[in-house]
């Protein structure tokens, strides 16, 4: 006499044999499936879903000139989010992006008003800036052992404490005058305004571009070369790539050598758009960017820092907030949407995810 366990697995055998699956197991393949396209198109299907409810709500919303504002606002936080994005991926977390970036428009414009320097000179002392900072951050978290939060917190306070002591907590702007009462003759170059106010074809502003190179050339390097894989593997397991041969503390420092100089190329260009050292302008930097990088892992449901998930999500940021400009939203529901979206966008990554197991 056979057993119940038997006589299931004879028929389920012999529906296989038939072509046929269980109801219950179909019905559960289907849902499995289901999960699946939301977690890899979820987010992209959010994106196009909000862009065709600011379309209906407001036909401007996707005229050809909103679209390059879009872009151009969205351009510096990318930067900054794709240097986040090299120090997620070896397990990091930079929090000084913003300061950094806020220090590389103060050193520009004060190059560039106070020192009467040229436009080359401006451009290399704030990248060596930025890769200074960035090589600090990594030093105190490879050698010094503080968690890496902590380290680039100090760092944060500490630099955005240090660019106001030169000008005594002033903006700096042409014909301003100085602590010793002497008037500045300086003046931003052309060639320097030209960075941030440029227009390719008299259409595609010039810091999209660099921000179109750039998340171009840290995607090819974290995806493509030996490099970024390590640099995936350290994120991974930190102690196995270790064991494997992996220098861990010289990718780390690495990683957050390319954050800060990303940092301060977005530092460069909001100085050039702007054309004054606002000691206010990289305030809200690093919420925006920290929110692309991290919306970033929803994409395609990578569950990963990836340098094309975090363009699109300072992509998916940028368009929100310009649609919302543009319905006149208050400014003060801002933060509170970015957040709902930000919870929305992880729950596809991980939420989903973890309901299937």
């Amino acid at each position: 006499m056979k057993t119940d366990m038997t006589a299931r697995q004879e028929t389920e055998s012999g529906a296989r044999q038939g072509g046929q699956v269980p109801k219950g197991q179909t019905g559960r393949r289907r849902n499995e499936v289901a999960v699946e396209m939301a977690i890899r198109y979820g987010l992209l299907a959010m994106l196009a879903g909000m862009i065709v409810l600011f379309a209906i709500l407001e036909p401007f919303f996707i005229s050809t000139r909103n679209v390059f504002i879009i872009l151009q606002s969205v351009s510096i936080v990318a930067l900054l989010a794709l240097g986040v994005t090299a120090t997620l991926v070896v397990g990091g977390f930079d929090l000084s992006i913003g300061a950094v970036a806020a220090m590389a428009l103060m050193a520009s414009s004060y190059v560039m008003v106070i020192w009467e320097g040229s436009t080359a000179l401006a451009v290399v002392f704030c990248l060596f800036l930025g890769a200074l900072v960035g090589f600090l951050n990594g030093v105190l978290i490879v050698k010094a052992r503080i968690p890496d939060l902590l380290a680039t917190l100090g760092m944060m306070f500490l630099l955005i404490g240090l660019q106001l002591i030169p000008t005594g907590g002033r903006s700096i702007a042409t014909g301003m005058t100085l602590s010793d009462g002497v008037t500045a003759e300086g003046r931003f170059a052309e060639a320097f305004l030209a960075l941030g106010r440029m227009r390719l074809f008299d259409v595609i502003p010039l810091p999209v571009v660099f921000m179109a190179v750039l998340g171009v050339a840290l995607w090819f390097f974290l995806e493509k070369t030996r490099w970024g894989r390590v640099m995936y593997a350290i994120g991974g397991n930190e102690k196995a790539a270790r064991l494997a041969g992996a220098n861990v503390e010289r990718y780390k420092i690495a990683a957050y050598m390319i954050s800060g100089v990303y940092a301060a190329i977005g530092g460069i260009l909001l100085a050039a758009r702007v054309g004054r050292g606002d000691v206010s302008s990289g305030n809200s930097l690093l919420l925006d960017a920290v929110a692309a990088a991290l919306i970033g892992f929803a994409v395609l449901g990578l569950r990963r820092p990836n340098a094309f998930g975090t363009v699109i999500g300072a992509l998916f940021v940028g368009t929100l907030l310009n649609g919302l400009t543009m319905l006149n939203a208050p400014y003060y529901t801002q933060d509170f949407i970015k957040g709902v979206v930000l919870v929305l966008a992880l729950v596809f990554t991980f939420g989903l995810r973890a309901g299937r197991r």
